[in-house]
Parts: C-alpha cells; sequence; structure tokens
C-alpha cells in the first residue's frame, strides 16, 4: 500500500459515497481520511467505507501530512476556496464540476495549483472514460465529414426544495451550473476535434431558460457559435426530464451517443451514413468512468495535469468562461456575484503581499508610499460578472506586490471607480495602496467639470483621497495657468496627495510647470502619455498623445519626470499582432505598420533566447528606459498577468533596447 495515492476527501455527501466505493476497485488509490462539517457524519461515513481517519473539519484534513490528494466534492460555491487552500497545504486535487462558481474564481484556482505545483483536475469523469476518446477518433478521422452541428442534453426533475442545493440560488443551484457544465464540455471537446485541436471555444453564445422564484434556471437552452461555423445546441435542466443524449452531424454522416455522461462498461454508438446501413460501433472497459477518473489522476501526478480528453486546466478555464457566457445570456446571476454584495477573497483569508513576491517599486513627489512600477489597469468591460473578475485580478496582483491602481471618472460610466473602491474598501488596504484616478475628459476638459468629477469619483471610491489625479485630457483653448490652479487647490485640500497630466504636448506641460514655479504653486508630478515598444501609428482615441518618439524620450530623460504609461504592451499587439488577424480593427489601425511588425519579430527572437513570451520583453523594453517609467497595462486573465509580470524580471541593455526599437541592426 505505501506505494498508493493516499486520498482525503471533502464533504461526505451523495457523490462522495460514489468517489469512495469505487476508489476501492483501483490499483493505485486507498482511501485514507474523511472531512465533514460534524464529527457525526465523518464517522458515520468513516463507518461506511472503513476509513482510518475521520475530520470534523476540512482544514484539518488538509493538515495531516500523510494525505497526498483530495477530492473535493462540496456545494459549488465552496469548491474555489476549498481547492486553494487544498493547493496552498501541497495537496493534489480532483475537484467535482463545475470546478467554481465562475470564471474569475477558476483562474484563482489554477493559479493555486501552478504556484504551488500541485495537480489539479476538474471531475468530469466521462472524460476519463474511452468512449469518449473514440468519439474524438472517429471525428479527426474523417467518419462525420465536416462536423456542421452538436446537440448535447443533459436533464432531469429532482425533487423540489427550494433550499436544496438543486434550487438555492446562494448555492448555485439550476441546471446549468449543475450538469449543463456536461454539455459545454462536450460540445468544445467535438468542436475542437472537428478543428484540430484538443478543445474548441465559442465566439458567440445565445440562450434562454426558465428561471424559478428562487432565482435559478429550472431549464434551460443554449446556442454556441463556433469557428468554422460549427453550431452547437446545449440542453440542460433540474426540474425537467429530458433525453440525454448527444447527437453529432457531419457533411457525410451522424454519430449517436446514448450513454455520453454516466458510461457504462460497455457502450455503443451508432453511425449513421448517407446510403447505408447504421453502423454499431462498440466500446469496452474494463472499469467504470470513476475508477479510471482515480486512477488517471494517480498516473499523472508528476505531470501536474492529465492529457486529453481529460480536462486540462486551459480546457477547463474555457468551460468555466462558456458557461459565464451562457449564465448572462439567460440573466442568471447569483446573488454572491452582483454589484452590491460583498466578495470576499478566494480562500477566505485576510489579503497579503506573499513573501516570494518580487514586485519593483519607484518614487513619485508627493506620494509618501512606494509606487509599484507595474500599475492595474481598471477597466472591467466585456466580462460576464465585473465584482468577481475584478476582485480575482486585484487580490492576486497585490498578492505579487502591485500596489498601484488607474481609474478614471469615464471609464464604464463610473464602474470602474465603483468597483475599485468596493474591492479597497472590503479588502481593507486603502493606506497601502496607490490609487490613480483620472477626470475632465473632452468635451468636459475644464477646471469646473475637473472639480465636479473629482468630488464624484472621491464618492464612488469610498475615499476622502487620491494618491494621483490625471487631467485625462488636455483643452489648449484654457491657459494651463487655470489647470494648475485647480490643481493645487484639490492638493491644498488634502484631496489628491500629488497631480499630473495624461495626453497633453511637452509644451504644454513645460508652460504648466513654468506656471507654477512663477506662483510659488505645486507642478506636475508625473505624466501619463503612451508609451510603449510599439509606435502608435494613429491615436488609439482621438486626443490621444504617445511619447515613444526620439524627441519624447530625450525631454524624459533629461528632466528624469515619471511617465504613467499607457497602453505599455500597445494593447495586445505583442500577443495578438499577426498581418493575417485582422479582427480588431482599432489594433489594425493604431499598431499594424511593416516597423511595428519588424519590432514584434525582433521581440519574439530575444524572448525565445530568454525562455519568455514577446509581451515579456515587450514589458521589460518599457522598464528598462533610461527614466522613470511606471508601466500601466489590463491583463483580463492571471495567464495574461504572468505572462507579462515576467518582463519585470528582464533588465535589458541599452544596445537591445536600440535594436528593439530599430535604431540599431544588431543587439
Amino acid at each position: 500500500m505505501a506505494d498508493k495515492l493516499r486520498w482525503g476527501i471533502i464533504s461526505a455527501g451523495r457523490i462522495s459515497r460514489v468517489f469512495a466505493k469505487n476508489l476501492a476497485d483501483t490499483e493505485t488509490g486507498e482511501l485514507l481520511a474523511i472531512a465533514s462539517r460534524t464529527k457525526e457524519a465523518a464517522d458515520k461515513f468513516g463507518d461506511e467505507f472503513n476509513v482510518p481517519r475521520r475530520y470534523d473539519s476540512y482544514q484539518a484534513l488538509l493538515d495531516d501530512p500523510d494525505v497526498d490528494a483530495v477530492y473535493i466534492s462540496t456545494p459549488h460555491p465552496m469548491h474555489a476556496e476549498w481547492a486553494v487552500k487544498a493547493a496552498d497545504a501541497g495537496k493534489h486535487i480532483l475537484c467535482e464540476k463545475p470546478l467554481t462558481l465562475n470564471f474569475p474564481e477558476a483562474m484563482a484556482v489554477v493559479e493555486a495549483a501552478r504556484r504551488n505545483d500541485v495537480f489539479l483536475m476538474e471531475a468530469f469523469m466521462y472524460r476519463c472514460h474511452p468512449q469518449t476518446a473514440k468519439i474524438v477518433e472517429l471525428i479527426r478521422s474523417g467518419a462525420l465529414g465536416e462536423v456542421k452541428l452538436i446537440q448535447a442534453t443533459f436533464s432531469f426533475q429532482a425533487w423540489y426544495n427550494p433550499e436544496g442545493r438543486y434550487f438555492n440560488a446562494w448555492l448555485a443551484g439550476g441546471g446549468i451550473m449543475d450538469v449543463g457544465c456536461y454539455c459545454t464540455s462536450m460540445a468544445r471537446l467535438v468542436a475542437g476535434a472537428a478543428l484540430g485541436k484538443p478543445f474548441a471555444e465559442p465566439t458567440d453564445v445565445k440562450g434562454a431558460a426558465h428561471i424559478g422564484e428562487t432565482g435559478v434556471d429550472h431549464y434551460a437552452v443554449g446556442i454556441l457559435r463556433f469557428p468554422n461555423d460549427i453550431l452547437a445546441q446545449v440542453s440542460t435542466g433540474v426540474f425537467l426530464n429530458q433525453e440525454n443524449v448527444v447527437r453529432i452531424f457531419g457533411s457525410e454522416a451522424s454519430l449517436y451517443i446514448p450513454t455520453p455522461w454516466n458510461c457504462p462498461e460497455h457502450c455503443e454508438m451508432v453511425l449513421s451514413r448517407k446510403g447505408q446501413d447504421p453502423e454499431v460501433i462498440t466500446v469496452d472497459s474494463p472499469k467504470n468512468s470513476y475508477v479510471l477518473e482515480a486512477e488517471l489522476v494517480a498516473r499523472h501526478i508528476p505531470d501536474r495535469q492529465a492529457p486529453p480528453p481529460a480536462m486540462t486546466w486551459d480546457d477547463t478555464l474555457g468551460n468555466m468562461r462558456t458557461l459565464d457566457m451562457w449564465r448572462a445570456a439567460v440573466g442568471l446571476t447569483y446573488p454572491m456575484e452582483r454589484l452590491d454584495a460583498e466578495w470576499p477573497t478566494v480562500d477566505r483569508k485576510p489579503l497579503l503581499v506573499r513573501p516570494e513576491a518580487k514586485m519593483q517599486y519607484g518614487e513619485i513627489a508627493g506620494v509618501a508610499k512606494p509606487v509599484s512600477r507595474l500599475v492595474m489597469g481598471v477597466m472591467p468591460a466585456g466580462v460576464q460578472f465585473p465584482l468577481p473578475h475584478c476582485s480575482v485580478l486585484f487580490d492576486e496582483f497585490f498578492a505579487r506586490g502591485g500596489n498601484a491602481f488607474d481609474t478614471a471618472y469615464i471609464y464604464g460610466g463610473g464602474l470602474s471607480d465603483q468597483i475599485l473602491g468596493k474591492w479597497i474598501a472590503s479588502r481593507g488596504v486603502r493606506e497601502k495602496v496607490v490609487v490613480i484616478a483620472k477626470g475632465a475628459h473632452t468635451p468636459h476638459c475644464d477646471p469646473e467639470n475637473l472639480t465636479k468629477q473629482l468630488l464624484e469619483s472621491l464618492d464612488r471610491l469610498q475615499t476622502d483621497y487620491v494618491d494621483i489625479y490625471l487631467m485625462h485630457r488636455d483643452n489648449p483653448e484654457i491657459p494651463v495657468g487655470e489647470f494648475v490652479e485647480v490643481l493645487n487647490e484639490h492638493h491644498k485640500a488634502g484631496r489628491i496627495k500629488a497631480f499630473g497630466v495624461s495626453n497633453w504636448t511637452i509644451r504644454r506641460i513645460e508652460e504648466a510647470n513654468e506656471y507654477a514655479r512663477a506662483k510659488g504653486l505645486v507642478g506636475l508630478a508625473a505624466v501619463s502619455n503612451n508609451f510603449s515598444l510599439a509606435r502608435m501609428i494613429e491615436p488609439v482615441w482621438e486626443g490621444c498623445i504617445a511619447a515613444s518618439d526620439p524627441e519624447s524620450r530625450a525631454w524624459f530623460e533629461r528632466t528624469q519626470t515619471p511617465l504613467l504609461a499607457w497602453s505599455s504592451l500597445a494593447r495586445g499587439f505583442f500577443v495578438y499582432g499577426d498581418p493575417q488577424n485582422t479582427a480588431d480593427q482599432s489594433m489594425v489601425r493604431s499598431w499594424y505598420s511593416p516597423d511595428n511588425f519588424e519590432r514584434l519579430e525582433r521581440a519574439k527572437k530575444l524572448a525565445a533566447e530568454k525562455g519568455v513570451e514577446p509581451v515579456a520583453i515587450a514589458m521589460a523594453y518599457v522598464l528598462s528606459q533610461p527614466f522613470p517609467v511606471f508601466a500601466l497595462f489590463g491583463p483580463a486573465t492571471i495567464n495574461e498577468m504572468n505572462a507579462s509580470m515576467k518582463g519585470m524580471q528582464i533588465r535589458l541593455t541599452p544596445e537591445e533596447l536600440r535594436w528593439l526599437n530599430l535604431e540599431a541592426d544588431s543587439p
């Protein structure tokens, strides 16, 4: 038994009993410990399955040094908390589906597994059965021709209990989360196989649902569109019996899978070709899905992930994002995800900077705190659930030592200010963070509107001061002195600790500072213009100004004025830039040019030499300038944050800087 994987089970519910029963039939694992919320429940479970160690708290099981891996089967909203805590305890993790409540939480769990170097898999047991592998094989072989349509259904009619997990919104009830996740995972798997990939992501998700009186979906349908116009119809429910099958329609044949989810040891599928008798395809397995699942985990512990068609980390992240899109399409937001809710840290612990954090800091006159040289942009556009999404990203950034956050009066119609303020208040970190706020955007760029917007931003941010206040635009029709006077007024009142300007010309900046000197007033502490390795061909927005030209760089080097560089990574150009990729017309208009593509190629070459991604080289270019630069960046995911932040650890030489910027033929 010494070489077997020693399992602990967190939660003593029904599915845990299924797992425990099947674990006993594996050749690779043994059940060492059970944890429940009461000792009585743990003992009852332990007696039933002969479990030697019983705990009345989940943490006590994680504290057991002899437990190698944990199976988590708590209600959905508790998955993320205990998965992160398990990873931090060094335990390998098999977590019931859905991995978390939403995509933001899934990011945090995956990052915890990565950070702690532990195995993690979402427990879609059907993905571990050979029938699923056979489906993929048939599609890739071309047996169906070109896949056109996927139909996947998983639904049942539960006994109605408004407090039970199927119908309770606080327990993330409803069909989409409980079993609809199977349907989306199958659709993404099949579409991926058709496209020659492990899985595919939908480009569009539509849906409709019947939402019951408790606020969860009793039954729901979704329409998913994938590349190459592959469509999927997914249907689910917890209060409606449906035909739980999968059908795949191709240009040459169709495939019918009558038992796609709870795969038996003997499976049959029907392949129907035009003009031919249906062919029954059998798939036999000596073990059931749950046994195969547990053994798959044990075999791949050294790899930290199991291979497809089992759920990899990226597959799980994609499936969680698809579920978010489906819920958004039917108008289903759980009460704990709403903007007026209190969203805690994922592990429910106080927010702290990790000891291993390697953030770099700089100084800005008037700001008493060190300012992280990476500044998190607060722009929650295009996400399904802004409060959870931003909170997870902000928590991760802070834990890595990041303390500077950039918001603006106009961002999201005030939503950015509100979410940042709510996060700061809930975490109790106001004196530990640097808030960079902006206002006076065209056409409201005048002293009166500056004051009005500043006061409103302070109210939204739930604070009586901001650390740095920036004018968002300039208005050349107003003498600089009027702006300097009003900014000094708010500085003297304590509403802003330091101030500067964004998208101002060097000439106007010098005029403002000269006026301040002549009047004995405080001058500009920082400038926030665009600065990036990529040259901004056309302004991203009207009135934008870049500082990447030689004259501006020379001025910043001479004056050593801090530059808060917005779009420091050229809005994704160093990740998605490709002459063949013209989907984002804003990127094409502002960044696509022969010289920028040459800079991208050089960044790729240097990235390969240094073992990082090109975006890290682009970040290193910004941070390696001979003047103080603070890079504003807006990662939409923790993966994007990971890639960009690696640039902070790279110090480029002056020769490399010139070569990257096409000012030299060799580095």
